[in-house]
């Protein structure tokens, strides 16, 4: 049976206009019962409704309420910092090449790897942040956040599949998994455009027991119910290695590599590792800054 995350159900925005759909409660708790997933069903059947659809304030609420504690999670596993010691290397690289760089986070959620990024200043003051997601509620909690934290960054509605942003790298977190393996080529070709030198995209490693380490860690360190029960099925639905790096492939022109592959990782813990992307006049430059880490990125074979 397919495997479903709640917050994927809950909203949707037409493609082409951006504008909100509703969203029948009985459709989304009778795709769950379909999936063999009742306790979601249960969780969804407890969302406010207007008539029989759903309360598009009410789940904006608790989707805000869910990503405010995976954002904590984020900063205790570190997350603004992993991307930091991939990306210093890389716009060192670009900007020894005249660029000035562009950095666009994909379904960026409240932003915080880019606020995180914006806060430090690590990446140096010439680099333009920006967050991308197709969820008009976190874009605005996101540009509201930023706004209160006076942070140099942006953030705009977008479509990972048709980006209207252009960057020198693009990155994502936790996203890859929302997305059946059959559309993960069109999301890495969708990046390669003039003027893309890179690209890191963290993701759960596919490990036998992460959905273990999953369920005890979020069970551990998160209240909300529809963010326990998401944690889980991310680990589910992770894409293996030959997946992403074949999905990855399709960016035509770059060298793709997994940094820290699954063997290295805890099968205890649901792991997070990238999947890295460098156009072929960088690779050098980045391995030698990266020096013994270096040795983590494992290349496509």
């Amino acid at each position: 049976m397919a495997v479903l995350e709640i917050s994927d159900l809950v909203a949707e925005w037409d493609p082409s206009t951006g504008e909100r759909l509703p969203v029948l409660r009985a459709d989304v708790v009778a795709a769950l019962r379909a999936a063999g997933d009742e306790r979601a069903a249960r969780i969804v059947r407890r969302i406010p409704v207007l008539g029989e659809v759903l309360d598009p304030a009410a789940v904006d609420r608790l989707l805000i309420r869910a990503h405010t504690e995976l954002q904590r999670l984020n900063e205790e596993v570190r997350m603004a910092q992993r991307f930091a010691e991939l990306l210093a290397p890389i716009l060192a690289a670009v900007r020894a090449r005249g660029i000035r760089p562009r950095v666009v986070d994909i379904g960026c959620g409240l932003g915080f790897i880019v606020r995180s990024l914006a806060s430090s200043g690590v990446l140096g003051r010439d680099v333009d942040l920006v967050g991308v997601d197709f969820n008009r509620a976190l874009v605005a909690e996101a540009s509201r956040l930023a706004e209160d934290e006076r942070l140099p960054c942006a953030f705009v509605c977008g479509d990972a599949f048709a980006l209207a942003e252009d960057a020198t790298v693009y990155l994502s977190s936790g996203v890859l998994h929302h997305f059946p393996a059959d559309a993960l080529p069109d999301f890495f070709r969708a990046q390669d455009r003039a003027g893309t030198e890179a690209f890191i995209h963290y993701d759960l490693a596919a490990t036998r027991l992460a959905p273990f380490g999953a369920w005890l860690f979020h069970r551990a360190r998160m209240r909300e119910p529809l963010g326990r029960h998401d944690g889980v099925a991310s680990a589910r639905r992770a894409h293996g290695d030959p997946v992403l790096l074949s999905a990855a492939a399709h960016a035509a022109g770059m060298e793709t590599f997994l940094f820290e592959a699954t063997r290295y990782t805890n099968p205890l813990c649901a792991a997070m590792r990238p999947v890295v992307g460098l156009r072929p006049q960088l690779t050098g430059d980045v391995l030698r800054a990266l020096g013994r880490r270096a040795r983590g990125l494992a290349p496509a074979r």
